[in-house]
């Protein structure tokens, strides 16, 4: 039984019910907005899995803070201060001298 909002659930258990109606929904886009950060790191790589599959032949925009997550992505966009500061695919911006990399490399 799932009560008004989800109460009775937690927030990361939460995150998974709203990605699983996007999946039944069918949805052309979708956006995760720190949708594993309740997540444990073991279930959000299972969690990428599945996203990188059941939604291969969609858009999915993805803000993250744990790098692994979006190490997959098609491009990746870097934002400072709200600008955007780099654009490119992940292995173009670690072939350079950019933000992203430095990122991945400090999250080793």
């Amino acid at each position: 039984m799932v009560t008004e909002g989800g109460e009775n659930y937690s927030v990361g258990q939460r995150q998974l019910f709203c990605l699983a109606r996007a999946f039944l929904r069918k949805t052309t886009i979708l956006v995760m907005d720190e949708a594993t950060a309740s997540i444990d790191m073991q279930t959000d790589a299972i969690l990428q899995d599945v996203v990188a599959t059941a939604f291969k032949d969609r858009t999915v925009l993805t803000i993250a803070h744990r790098i692994a997550t979006i190490l997959n992505s098609d491009k990746i966009l870097v934002l400072d201060a709200g600008r955007m500061i780099e654009f490119d695919t992940p292995d173009a911006l670690m072939e350079r001298d950019s933000v992203f990399a430095s990122l991945v490399r400090n999250d080793k």
